[in-house]
């Protein structure tokens, strides 16, 4: 009885609250921006107001759920304008009013898949285009380019920004294309050495293609496999294997110092700390060679002399550890298991995760103490 129960309960996880009132803020974004362009000049149709349900609906796949592919570009924008196309067509045909909305709706939903383009809402736009057969009158077909073709453009488009302000991604990804750092190999945890075909016969067998994308089903597989990988060390903690004699630096360290013991310790991560070894942040080589970039484009210079410039001692403002440091990292207790430690520095974003006790550093677990301690599982293992 209770399993049964159960079945009724949420089947989403959960959403942490900064990510709902991302998606919220968007839609209210993108229905408020489309709403003064698209639905206000047409407003003396009685169609503003019906149209907002179905853009509305839009509104939850482009903000909410970026990488279904029910919410991608060709979906949202042919989807909609094949459904209003089907229900012009059905308006003109069919004159009862249930058997018009019964009709359009039907058929937009088979267009839209022969069309590849099975987006929910479009059954609302064929609905709202049955049930308004004054504004199908004066419009005609053209009601499929504007309102609807303009508004969903429109609302694709403030998704696409959107999502980019908010540090998302859509369209979503494309199998093998370019990764974040601009080459052509796949992301490390999607290199599966699966083609693309293979992949979509998996989603295919399993009914899935209208809820993932070939590339977020390789990044699932991949970040599974890291994961039973990362269970194969055991029991270990970032305790057992972090480096516990660390070099810091302090936020006020100037640039010079911190690039000589790059140079002398031959390290990748340098942590910064304050009184009582507070932890505050943690500088990469990468920051030095980007801010040098950053400040040859701004001065228009070549990157050699903007990297000696930052690094001059004899600068009346010498540039210090606190201004380029990275304070949003990963961070672990001596507590947090390896096989959570695997995935952080997987993709590449980071060489090192600082580990805590409380807001004090205790140590530092680098990709080479990472390294090792699967070196010495693998070894054990054999």
């Amino acid at each position: 009885m209770f399993r049964a129960f159960r079945g009724l309960g949420p089947a989403v996880a959960r959403v942490p609250p900064v990510e709902a009132l991302r998606a919220g803020l968007g839609a209210v974004f993108g229905l408020g921006v489309t709403g003064l362009l698209v639905l206000s000049p047409v407003a003396d149709l009685n169609l503003g107001l019906y149209l907002v349900a179905p853009f509305g609906a839009s509104s939850v796949l482009l903000f909410a759920v970026p990488n279904s592919p029910l919410a991608q570009p060709w979906s949202a924008i042919v989807g909609n304008m094949v459904a209003a196309l089907v229900g012009v067509a059905v308006c003109l045909l069919v004159e009862p009013p249930v058997a018009r909305v019964a009709l359009a709706v039907g058929l937009a939903v088979a267009a839209t898949m022969l069309c590849r383009a099975v987006h929910p809402p479009a059954g609302a736009v064929a609905m709202t285009v049955a049930l308004s057969p004054e504004a199908v009158e004066r419009l005609g077909f053209w009601f499929a380019l504007a309102p609807v073709g303009v508004g969903t453009v429109t609302l694709v488009g403030l998704a696409a920004i959107y999502a980019r302000l908010t540090g998302r991604r859509y369209p979503f990804r494309q199998f093998e294309a370019p990764n974040d750092r601009g080459t052509r190999d796949a992301d490390p945890v999607a290199r599966l050495g699966l083609t693309e075909a293979e992949l979509s016969r998996i989603l295919d067998r399993y009914r899935q293609s209208f809820n993932l994308g070939v590339e977020d089903l390789a990044r699932l597989i991949g970040a599974a496999e890291l994961q039973a990988a990362a269970r194969q060390t055991g029991p270990a903690h970032a305790g057992d294997i972090m480096s516990r004699d660390l070099v810091t630096v302090r936020p006020d360290t100037r640039l010079a110092e911190v690039a000589d013991l790059f140079r002398r310790h031959r390290f990748t991560s340098l942590p910064v700390v304050g009184p009582q070894d507070r932890f505050l942040g943690v500088i990469f080589q990468i920051h030095l060679i980007t801010r040098a970039r950053e400040d040859a484009l701004r001065l228009d210079r070549g990157f050699a002399p903007a990297l000696k410039r930052l690094l001059d001692r004899g600068r009346a403002r010498p540039v210090r550890a606190e201004e380029i440091m990275s304070v949003a990292g990963p961070r672990a207790t001596r507590a947090t298991p390896v096989a959570a430690l695997l995935p952080m520095m997987a993709d590449g974003g980071v060489d090192a995760v600082p580990v805590l006790q409380r807001d004090r550093l205790v140590g530092i677990v680098t990709r080479t103490d990472l390294i090792a301690a699967l070196a010495r599982t693998s070894v054990r293992g054999s």
